[in-house]
């Protein structure tokens, strides 16, 4: 996201570091991630320095194996972790650098205790769910309110309230209530239903959610209820007298036509104020929010639309390209234009369509991914966009299949590919890194994080950045066969990173 959206960081306020647990019930992708997101950039612009981190509750190491279907975009961190996408939005809502130490996952508490217990450092002792895996869990949440001279530390338990997975992070936090006091709060997210044939908001699912997650010993002191349509003054004083929390503390998170307006929406109803009052730090004025004001000032304003097709094999499921749909908004915003996404699915592009599939769009993504599926529609795309001077932008998987569609179409090698699709091409411009050759995991083993990118002088991807060395992040085994260089260079095609 860009700079300017940002507020500066300012010094510690010097309070006691803050913990902030966000629960959820009744159903899942309410939005906890953004929720706290947005309460994580209203007190960084308040001036406190803060950090957020997600607990999943499946058994996976980390989504790196993950299908997209399964867990939507793998967001990969500047140290080279494999995360889930909610990180995407702690980024992009405070600007925050978020590590392996942001991300934890049920396999990674349970790998930790294992290797503990396998080194003997339990001496002897019965492993068990309590104290040893609650304990893990409870010093992930410390080790990043330590390291990081943070005065909050939001920690969102991903699942639902009532799933087996999310026992043991929901014991961890009940212990964490009671050793922390005054310095910990939960904030609960729960949908409130709106029942079309009775014309009625219904409130049970809130108050089970809420009984359930008392059962388990923890009492939430802010209740966010997630809503499509207003909730009334009275019906949100029953839900905090049937819950015990305070009628002030409960806020709603009604529908908007934008993720970035939640910040102001949970301001509005007090939400950052609500927090710092129950975990006893002074208010003081209010968040500098004027930049970011200024990006929602620039995207009502906008009036001309830049219309964007991105072409890959998992449209029909949004998060898999998450931070690609939201980068392309964002880069509309700031040059001041609305952004038309439109999602071309690659398995369904063919030599007979793709003019009309392609047709009236200012340019084109050619999306990442994994494996034989789709490509070939990337390829028809690809051409089409070359010969008819479309601007194109291969990322990952979509920049190797730039590669194999210029080695086929312009250089006549008719056999070109990816050792990924075919070990035994002739041509392969593509190619699996040598470091990866002997890797036989597929876990965590890619190349993965932030990696530095001297640019050529002058490229258009010089010129984009304004700069000639950049870091982005990585994640992938494939790269550019640099034998081919000189013929790619030859034809046309600069190779300028």
């Amino acid at each position: 996201m860009h700079d300017n959206l940002y507020f500066q960081i300012q010094p510690s306020l010097n309070v006691d570091t803050k913990y902030i647990f966000v629960t959820g019930g009744v159903v899942s992708s309410l939005g906890k991630g953004i929720i706290s997101a947005s309460l994580a950039c209203l007190l960084k612009a308040r001036g406190f320095r803060v950090t957020i981190q997600k607990f999943d509750p499946y058994i996976n190491i980390d989504p790196g194996t993950l299908n997209p279907y399964e867990h939507g975009e793998c967001y990969v961190t500047v140290d080279g972790h494999e995360a889930d996408l909610d990180l995407g939005h702690y980024e992009r809502f405070t600007n925050i650098q978020t590590t392996r130490a942001n991300n934890v996952t049920t396999g990674r508490i349970y790998q930790s205790v294992i290797d503990k217990e396998r080194r003997g450092d339990y001496l002897g002792k019965t492993v068990q769910i309590v104290p040893h895996i609650t304990d893990e869990i409870k010093r992930a949440v410390k080790a990043l309110g330590n390291t990081g001279n943070f005065d909050f530390v939001i920690t969102e338990i991903g699942g639902v309230v009532g799933d087996i997975e999310s026992l043991p992070f929901l014991e961890a936090v009940r212990q964490l209530r009671w050793e922390l006091g005054s310095n910990s709060l939960c904030i609960h997210l729960t949908y409130v239903p709106y029942i079309a044939a009775a014309k009625e908001l219904k409130t049970k699912p809130t108050q089970h959610s809420v009984k359930k997650l008392q059962e388990l010993g923890i009492q939430p002191d802010v209740l966010v209820l997630r809503t499509e349509r207003n909730i009334a003054p009275e019906m949100r004083r029953k839900i905090a007298l049937f819950c015990n929390v305070a009628a002030d503390a409960v806020v709603q998170s009604i529908d908007v036509d934008t993720i970035y307006r939640v910040p102001l929406k949970m301001h509005e109803q007090q939400l950052d104020q609500i927090v710092l009052r129950k975990t006893q730090v002074p208010i003081e004025g209010e968040p500098n929010m004027g930049p970011w004001m200024d990006f929602l000032g620039k995207m009502d304003a906008a009036t001309e639309t830049v219309t964007i097709g991105l072409v890959g094999k998992y449209v029909e499921l949004q998060d898999a390209y998450k931070s690609i749909n939201e980068a392309l908004f964002q880069a509309a915003t700031y040059n001041n234009h609305k952004l038309k996404l439109i999602y071309i699915h690659s398995e369904k592009v063919t030599p007979d369509n793709v003019a009309e599939r392609l047709q009236g769009l200012d340019g084109v993504i050619i999306a990442p991914g994994f494996g034989q599926r789709g490509i070939e529609g990337k390829f028809v795309a690809l051409k089409y966009c070359r010969e008819n001077n479309i601007p194109t932008f291969g990322i990952c998987l979509g920049m190797q299949c730039m590669v194999i569609e210029f080695a086929r179409d312009v250089l006549g090698l008719a056999d070109a590919n990816s050792t990924e699709m075919d070990h035994a091409t002739k041509h392969n411009v593509i190619d699996l890194m040598e470091e990866q050759k002997s890797i036989s995991n597929m876990g965590g083993t890619m190349r993965l994080g932030a990696y530095e990118c001297r640019l050529a002088p002058g490229s258009k991807a010089a010129q984009a950045y304004g700069a000639d060395v950049v870091r982005e992040r990585h994640r992938h085994r494939f790269e550019f066969n640099n034998e081919y260089r000189d013929q790619f260079e030859r034809a046309g095609m600069a190779c300028v990173g």
